[in-house]
């Protein structure tokens, strides 16, 4: 089983699959529930709490799930969940599709190729909304995999929202296609670059599901 996997499946609770890296936020949210619930009963200020909080307990499970996925035979897959917002020509002849994801998406993203991760780099940037033009400014990790099809370029943005992105992976590791390589906390985008000479097989508006939707056309 891929590295990210083993890790991903350590954070479980009440048997659901939580992704890495969403400890700081759930743990003291589910902490607050118990603690209400448990002085509910004897307190009416504790009952008033526990309701919000146990929604945004549920909240959270729901954000921070990171479920099993049937990887998808192809070249290239998406490598987050969410909807096409662009897809744009480089100069350099690679073609970028911008994916958008949602509070509602699974924030755990995954490797587009097999591969060799040979850089993850941290850029510190703003946090404008991951829809907006200037997002590509934002807080963001660039990824280059080296893989059959040579260099694949990858980038996690980081949105209004979201503060922190959590690469599971270092330079040097080996990487299966589909395999998780990180997550974004909260509403967010990633961008993929194909190498000129690869043709897009989706659109914009289309829904897209890591390790399942094939990007490139043979």
């Amino acid at each position: 089983m891929p590295h990210s996997q083993t890790s991903a499946s350590r954070g479980s609770l009440a048997g659901v699959r939580l992704a890495r890296g969403a400890s700081p936020w759930l743990l003291p949210t589910v902490a607050t529930t118990a603690v209400s619930l448990a002085r509910a009963r004897r307190s009416k200020r504790a009952a008033t709490l526990a309701v919000p909080a146990t929604a945004l307990a549920a909240g959270m499970l729901w954000f921070f799930r990171d479920p099993e996925r049937e990887i998808a035979q192809g070249r290239v897959i998406s490598p987050a969940d969410g909807v096409v917002q662009s897809i744009m020509p480089w100069k350099d002849g690679r073609t970028r599709v911008a994916i958008f994801m949602s509070p509602l998406n699974v924030h755990v993203n995954r490797a587009p190729l097999a591969g060799t991760v040979t850089s993850v780099e941290h850029i510190p940037g703003g946090f404008v909304p991951a829809f907006n033009k200037e997002s590509e400014n934002n807080e963001r990790v660039v990824w280059h995999f080296d893989t059959e099809l040579g260099d694949i370029e990858m980038v996690q943005i980081a949105g209004a929202v979201a503060r922190r992105i959590v690469p599971y992976l270092a330079q040097g590791a080996k990487v299966e296609q589909g395999e998780r390589i990180g997550l974004i906390r909260f509403g967010s985008r990633v961008d993929i670059y194909l190498p000129e000479g690869v043709d897009v097989a989706v659109e914009v508006g289309q829904t897209m599901t890591a390790g399942v939707t094939r990007i490139d056309r043979d």
